[in-house]
């Protein structure tokens, strides 16, 4: 007998919405289940996406999809409605190379009606899409499901602020799944959702308003009255002065409350909030302790639940960084700590609870966090900003006009820099060397191993003005770490490798695949460190001595350090041809790190197979062959 007997009937959403609403009970218990199977043998995302069961299946069975506009928030919330539409199989390579992807994407399926990967933006793009179809004239519902994280962020609240005033007829689903804003949910409230999402409460309510038309005083008083009388039971206020109908809240795993409400408000005209609650990890008990813990997994086995590190691993980055938080903080109380949102990520849940006084979380606002950050450095404190290399373009404003501009000493401790794996494009932290370099006053650091990266923050924590240090995902290369706060001369590279013809100018994390591909091609390798200000007498004295210098980084090779290379030759009139390696002019897909690297020729076998491309390409146009070159400056070092 199969494990799920409804669940294998399901091929699309027309098949959730011919069911009776008494089988939904039955078809969520299963999905939540194929979820946790399925998930333990991938990894992905999985106690946000517990917490979403029951609402992607009212969702599906209440409203008539893909007609219907489902616009999903982030996005790390949807494998069930991927199950459901379509993509059960494709779950076995969830987030892999080649596989499905772990968020909504366009091309992916006709379900996905709007990309995202990052927050708040669902709103936006769901009155987009209601004012579209009232333009072109075709009835249709659309529907924004946002998370209360997401509600935090000022995209979210100028969507809304547009929203209640545009009379879209659209309908908005704060999923609140932390407890944050809410009361608690029992049977008054279900009663209550009812009561103010029904035709008779909403038909009377616009009868009294054509009769009180004629009478504007009377008309605001019962305006007033109505809102006091909701504002005492429920706390739409706020969402009700933006002018939506606010329902709610609601328990988001009660489908015989779900379906009703959302069969009453898919026949509401104008802007309407749902309100619902529900709980991460729902249904799989070590996921609801710990949703954290249980928000983006590796492989586990769903009996035993997730295994602690190994001993002996290499740290991460992520953990270098927050090592080195907490002892820049032990020696300077100015240190001030800011995450927008990703206090565990971001390595920084050891120095909250070190020094909470100097920990600041600001909530999915990257723009607000960047200001912030330049308030407190105005004041004299140091703010470091820890926050993911995607995430910092969502401040890209404030980074230039209130940080750098002004000459403030803020650090950005740049996490993820790169290409980071199963995420895939939206959260490739692909181009950050090229926005970061641009921009006057900035410092911009790539680590090539651990201890580097902590000389690198102290170097930045020191600095009079605004720096970035870059460092990838995952852990480095396991070399020992130097305990002492000590910096590093800025805009200073180094020789790690002296060989002949060729030079290989690595920057960060390449250093480890350049220094690989030397062997096989006897060239020299410098450990470049900074991007800018760039080792301008490096460049300059490996141009004299070679004939072909070759930039490598983790960056989109557009406008990247590269550029700041080919800069420096142009500067001097240099004879050296330059190679510029990097993230080709394109999105890279998820799928596993050192696989895409591979891909796109930035391993060990790549860096050889381009130079020898280059050498040969320049030896046919010459029509000799290359002449020795000089190798003063390395002899020398």
């Amino acid at each position: 007998m199969t494990r799920y007997p409804l669940l294998d009937t399901i091929c699309d959403p027309a098949q959730v919405r011919k069911l009776e609403r008494k089988q939904l009970p039955q078809l969520a218990d299963e999905l939540r289940s194929f979820l946790v199977e399925s998930v333990a043998k991938t990894g992905g995302h999985l106690s946000s996406n517990l917490g979403t069961v029951e609402l992607t299946v009212a969702l599906h069975h209440v409203f008539d999809t893909p007609h219907d506009r489902l616009v999903w928030d982030v996005g790390h919330q949807t494998y069930p409605h991927k199950v459901l539409t379509g993509r059960r199989t494709g779950m076995a390579r969830l987030r892999m190379h080649g596989g499905i992807s772990g968020f909504p994407k366009r091309s992916e399926s006709r379900y996905d009606t709007f990309g995202v990967g990052h927050s708040s933006t669902s709103i936006s793009a769901a009155l987009g899409m209601a004012l579209a179809a009232k333009i072109k004239g075709e009835p249709r519902k659309v529907v924004a499901i946002i998370g209360d994280g997401a509600m935090s962020a000022g995209q979210a609240f100028e969507a809304l602020n547009n929203a209640g005033v545009a009379d879209a007829d659209m309908l908005v689903v704060l999923n609140d799944n932390d407890m944050s804003i809410s009361p608690a949910v029992g049977a008054l409230n279900r009663y209550l959702a009812r009561l103010f999402s029904g035709g008779s409460f909403n038909a009377a309510r616009k009868a009294g308003e054509k009769i009180l038309d004629f009478s504007p005083s009377l008309r605001e008083f019962a305006k007033r009255a109505e809102e006091h009388v909701k504002g005492m039971l429920t706390p739409g206020t706020l969402f009700e002065e933006m002018g939506f109908n606010y329902i709610g809240p609601i328990d988001g795993h009660d489908l015989e409350s779900l379906v009703p409400t959302l069969q009453n408000l898919k026949n509401l005209k104008g802007p309407q909030f749902l309100h619902v609650i529900t709980k991460k990890g729902q249904g799989y008990k070590l996921a609801e302790v710990d949703p954290i813990l249980y928000h983006g997994v590796s492989k586990f086995q769903p009996e035993v639940g997730i295994a602690g590190s190994p001993s002996g691993a290499k740290p991460s980055y992520t953990q270098i960084f927050g090592d080195w938080l907490c002892d820049m903080a032990a020696a300077d109380p100015k240190l001030v700590g800011i995450t927008p949102a990703m206090r565990e990520g971001s390595g920084l849940l050891r120095f909250s609870q070190r020094y909470p006084d100097r920990y600041y979380d600001v909530g999915i606002a990257e723009q607000h966090a960047v200001t912030f950050a330049a308030g407190l450095a105005c004041e004299g404190l140091r703010p470091v900003l820890a926050i993911y290399s995607t995430f910092l373009q969502r401040g890209y404003d404030q980074l230039v006009h209130d940080v750098a501009l002004q000459n403030l000493p803020v650090v950005f401790a740049l996490d993820r820099g790169g290409l980071v794996g199963a995420d895939g494009p939206t959260h490739h932290g692909a181009f950050d060397l090229s926005f970061l370099s641009c921009i006057p006053n900035m410092v911009v650091m790539t680590p090539s191993d651990e201890n580097e990266c902590r000389k690198m923050l102290t170097t930045a924590y020191r600095l009079d003005g605004p720096s970035a240090v870059r460092y990838p995902r995952g852990s480095g290369t396991g070399v020992a770490i130097d305990q002492e706060l000590v910096g590093l001369p800025v805009g200073k590279g180094e020789i790690r490798r002296r060989g002949s013809g060729v030079a290989l100018l690595a920057f960060g994390s390449m250093l480890t695949p350049a220094l690989a591909a030397a062997e096989e091609l006897d060239a020299s390798v410098a450990n470049m460190r900074f991007v800018k200000p760039i080792d301008r007498e490096l460049i300059i004295a490996l141009a004299a001595e070679h004939s072909l210098l070759v930039s490598v980084e983790e960056n989109a090779v557009i406008g990247g350090a590269g550029t700041e290379v080919e800069r420096v030759l142009e500067d001097i009139a240099s004879s050296a041809r330059l190679l510029r390696l990097g993230i080709p002019d394109h999105f890279i897909e998820h799928g596993d790190q050192a696989l895409l690297l591979t891909e796109i020729g930035l391993d060990r076998k790549g860096i050889v197979r381009a130079v020898r491309a280059r050498q040969n390409s320049s030896v046919a146009d010459s029509g000799e062959s290359m002449p020795p070159p000089k190798n003063n400056y390395l002899e020398q070092q």
